[in-house]
């Protein structure tokens, strides 16, 4: 897609980091945008700055873990004069700490925010986007949907599902002249971190600026990738060497995340060692109560008949 200026992008999460930072280079190219967030404050407050640059705004609430707005979205989507161009699919939330610790509303959240929303809103606007010339379909993806790794599992499922979503998508509809891409940031300087899912076990972390990126350079690839139609596009230094070791050299990589796996061993039996013990204390003090409670009563029964 060479000429931007005149487009219209529906991109969602746009309150806040990769999404406003994208919002804002299109903006800047003269693409007219549809913001979709749920931080309605955050959304108008890019809306503004995006308008003070000459683009064409409007905004819509978003939240992607309630299908009934996705469909909301899609038909306002629709709606629009000349519906949009380019679909980014952004919004999204992570969770970091230990797989076996991890909630079953939480799974259900991860797959949803990051999977499914994204899946279902590019379904519900496929025959739109078909019947137009020029669209485009970018999914913001992440590294982590190219290379697994620890206590991040629910993050890298959704991802991997993205990214293999897309390529089918590309594989599909590149030959008709639709413009697919799957986005994989490595780590971003945004406040997914700081606003991810949290497990009560596990401290969040935000990571060292130097094995971080800006949203706006992202912002930049996203606008690079768009004009070139690339597929897959992975951004970040440490991102790079990790998705190359695994490609060409998958050892090397597997054994660089099995180092220290004698540890690792000691404080896993440690845990779940203690975890049994506890729930053994647990069911003693269950049964010391069933059992108080069952001499109470048939005590109080012999002081009445005896009465």
């Amino acid at each position: 897609m060479r000429n931007l200026n005149g487009k219209r992008a529906l991109v969602t999460g746009a309150a806040s980091g990769i999404g406003r930072s994208i919002a804002m280079e299109f903006a800047r190219v003269g693409i007219d945008l549809l913001l979709a967030d749920r931080d309605e404050a955050g959304m108008a407050r890019t809306a503004k700055n995006a308008s003070s640059l000459g683009a064409e705004v409007v905004t819509q609430h978003y939240d992607a873990s309630l299908p009934e707005t996705i469909v909301s979205l899609a038909r306002f989507a629709e709606a629009q004069p000349g519906g949009v161009d380019i679909l980014v699919n952004n919004a999204g939330v992570t969770y970091r700490g230990p797989t076996d610790r991890m909630e079953v509303e939480h799974w259900e959240r991860m797959l949803q925010i990051n999977l499914h929303a994204p899946v279902r809103l590019t379904h519900e606007l496929l025959p739109m986007l078909l019947a137009k010339r020029d669209v485009h379909i970018l999914n913001v993806c992440s590294a982590l949907g190219l290379v697994g790794l620890p206590k991040v599992c629910a993050y890298n499922t959704a991802k991997f599902g993205l990214v293999g979503f897309t390529e089918s998508l590309r594989s599909e509809y590149g030959p008709q002249g639709v413009g697919v891409t799957a986005l994989c940031p490595g780590l971003v300087r945004t406040n997914l971190f700081s606003s991810s899912i949290s497990n009560g076990h596990e401290k969040q972390k935000t990571p060292p600026r130097w094995a971080t990126i800006s949203s706006e350079k992202v912002a930049r690839a996203t606008l690079q990738a768009i004009r070139r139609n690339r597929g897959v596009v992975v951004i970040e230094g440490v991102a790079r060497v990790s998705f190359t070791l695994k490609r060409f050299m998958p050892w090397l990589l597997d054994w660089a995340l099995h180092l220290g796996h004698r540890r690792g061993t000691t404080k896993r039996l440690a845990y779940w060692q203690s975890q049994d013990g506890h729930s053994q204390e647990q069911e003693h003090e269950a049964h010391d109560e069933a059992h108080e409670t069952t001499h109470e009563t048939t005590h109080d029964a012999t002081t009445r008949r005896a009465a």
